[in-house]
């Protein structure tokens, strides 16, 4: 028997105790909490399928049982459940929502990581002791979730993150409490016999791999020679080994803290783009709101970040790279001539569907270094007036004229959120 055990038995752990919260079917949760006449009944959340947005986000229970799965087309699943009830997303709300989980978890820890808008790790090490045992904890979180917002939390409790993340998808989503405590000595009871590509990190081309050289289970992973997989996958290959493992030093880090390591923004083009010219202005758009993001958290960034990503989703297609700039900027003109040389010099005119741009290396600091043919000190008082009346106007009251051009998505991207409707 493992040490890790559903509600009743586990021990309070001797090292760190990381809980990842995960909510069950968060967007069709909300619709169901705010609208009780939709309890019992198969409903699901999906995009708009007039512009290849129609896919499932979200599924009750009822409909999965119809066989509906997230990401699954609508028109499939509307051919799987026919009394399927379609609703449409309402982002700002779920962001409401998910904002209010993070409430109560600060209840319990000041260390709270939102891992997306469902999933949220807390780093409980230095309160446990003043709410009591894991599951315990577990139990009460799970209670005021439920009663202050409709939502059902699935936890998954272990020394660490990764360890939480597995507790959570491989057995609390499983069972009918919802809750799974693991420690860092048994955890391999559990873990081990689970396929490959249950591993958090592994995906389908590694699956592939990873099957060529063997390798079916996480425990055939963790006992696999590290220096071959080293010398096969690189460094990913070592933290896939060290994941089989159990192990992950990462912190739990707030939402703050995060903001250090980058700021980015990314969008799904509404159709495939293939003409450079409004590649290139989406590109200068997402640059806009990244620069403008950077400088609201008054911070600068020193590397320029770029992915693309091609048409056909069944297969790897774009790229991703990076630039190190020589100066520290949250300027719109000095980041998207890194962003234009970097699509310059990779993209070989394949359609595009996906772009993100994002800046890092950040640092805090308003100054302008001075150069003899660029007034740096003007640009910034500009871009900070253009913020100050964008903030008060709304974002599409001060735009580039690129921004009326076809193909551009400002005015689309300021109805939106998470690129659905508000």
């Amino acid at each position: 028997m493992c040490s890790g055990r559903a509600i009743g038995g586990a021990k309070i752990l001797a090292q760190r105790v990381i809980f990842l919260a995960d909510m069950e079917s968060f967007f069709a949760s909300v619709e169901v909490a705010d609208r009780p006449e939709l309890s019992g009944r198969p409903v699901v959340v999906a995009g708009d399928p007039t512009r290849r947005h129609g896919i499932i986000l979200a599924a009750t229970k009822e409909a999965k049982r119809c066989g509906v799965k997230t990401a699954m087309p609508l028109f499939e699943a509307e051919r799987l459940c026919p009394e399927l009830i379609i609703v449409r997303p309402h982002m700002a709300r779920y962001i409401d929502v998910s904002l209010a989980i993070s409430k109560i978890l600060y209840r319990y820890s000041d260390q709270v990581e939102p891992y997306s808008i469902d999933e949220q790790f807390m780093d409980m090490t230095h309160t446990l002791h003043l709410f009591g045992a894991p599951e315990e904890v577990a139990r009460h979180i799970q209670r005021a979730i439920y009663e202050e917002t409709g939502v059902r939390a699935r936890i998954g409790v272990a020394p660490n993150k990764l360890l939480a993340k597995m507790a959570c998808e491989a057995r609390a989503k499983k069972l009918p409490e919802g809750i799974f405590v693991s420690d860092s000595q048994n955890f391999k009871q559990w873990m081990h016999p689970l396929p490959v590509e249950e591993l958090f990190g592994v995906g389908s081309r590694m699956k592939r791999h990873l099957n060529g050289l063997g390798i079916r289970t996480i425990g055939q992973l963790a006992h696999f020679p590290v220096e071959r997989l080293r010398q096969r996958f690189g460094l990913v290959g070592e933290r896939l080994w060290r994941h089989a493992n159990g192990i992950d030093p990462s912190p739990v880090t707030s939402l703050q803290e995060e903001l250090q390591k980058g700021i980015g923004h990314g969008v799904t083009l509404p159709y495939d783009y293939r003409d450079r010219r409004a590649i290139e202005v989406v590109l200068l758009e997402l640059t806009d709101e990244v620069c403008r993001r950077a400088r609201r958290h008054g911070v600068k960034g020193r590397t320029v970040f770029l992915g693309v990503r091609g048409a056909d989703f069944s297969r790897e297609s774009g790229f991703n790279r990076q630039m190190k700039l020589s100066e520290a900027t949250h300027l719109t003109s000095e980041v998207y001539g890194a962003v234009r040389a970097l699509f310059s010099c990779y993209w070989r005119g394949e359609a595009v569907r996906q772009l993100s741009v994002a800046l890092g290396e950040l640092e805090k600091g308003e100054g302008a270094q001075l150069t003899l043919f660029y007034d740096r000190l003007r640009a910034s008082t500009l871009a900070h007036t253009v913020d100050t009346l964008k903030a008060r106007f709304g974002p599409t009251s001060v735009l580039r004229a690129v921004s009326l051009l076809p193909g551009a998505l400002s005015f689309e991207r300021a109805r939106k959120i998470g690129g659905h409707e508000a």
